[in-house]
C-alpha cells in the first residue's frame, strides 16, 4: 500500500478509523464519476474539494458530493462573501499542497475555513481524496465533518 499522506497522518493522529483504496487514474479522467466507478462507490458517496477565493475572507474550500454542483451564492453567503470563485488551477498547489485531482479536506498545508455540503452526516462511508491522484480515503461522514472541523452547510 502508498506511503501515508497528510490526511491519512491527520486521521491516525485523532484516532479515527478509515481505510485507502488505490485506482489507476489518468490526467483526461479525474471527474468524481470515473473516480467513484473506480473505487467501486456510487458518485454521491465521493466528495469533491474545491478551492475557492471570497472577495471578503479570501481562500476557502468547499466538499460536496460528487453529483452535485456548488452553489457559489450560498458558499458566499454562508461564508461572510458578496461572491466566491473558484481558483485557477495553477494556484491550487501553492495554496493547498495539493494538486488537481487530489486535493483533500484533509491535512492541507494551511488550514482554511472548509464548507462541508451537511449531507454528509448520512454517508457511510464517504470517499474523499487522500490527498494525491489515485488514493481515496474512506471515513464515516460523520467522523470527517469531526476530523475536518468543517462548517456544515447547505451549499448544493
Amino acid at each position: 500500500m502508498s506511503a501515508k499522506t497528510n490526511a491519512c497522518r491527520l486521521l491516525d493522529k485523532l484516532g479515527i478509523s478509515y481505510t485507502l483504496h488505490e485506482y489507476e487514474w489518468d490526467e483526461d479522467h479525474l471527474d468524481a464519476g470515473t473516480v467513484a466507478g473506480k473505487v467501486g462507490l456510487d458518485v454521491q458517496h465521493l466528495y469533491k474539494t474545491l478551492v475557492l477565493r471570497g472577495d471578503k475572507t479570501g481562500i476557502v474550500m468547499a466538499c460536496i458530493p460528487g453529483d452535485r454542483e456548488l452553489d457559489l451564492k450560498a458558499l458566499a453567503a454562508g461564508s461572510g462573501n458578496k461572491k466566491v470563485e473558484m481558483v485557477p488551477v495553477k494556484e491550487i498547489q501553492a495554496l493547498t499542497g495539493y494538486i488537481r485531482g487530489g486535493v483533500s479536506p484533509l491535512g492541507a498545508k494551511k488550514k482554511y475555513p472548509l464548507y462541508l455540503d451537511k449531507q454528509v452526516l448520512q454517508v457511510d462511508p464517504v470517499s474523499i481524496s487522500a490527498g494525491r491522484r489515485g488514493l481515496q480515503i474512506f471515513v464515516k461522514g460523520t467522523d470527517l465533518a469531526a476530523a475536518s472541523e468543517a462548517i456544515l452547510s447547505d451549499i448544493t
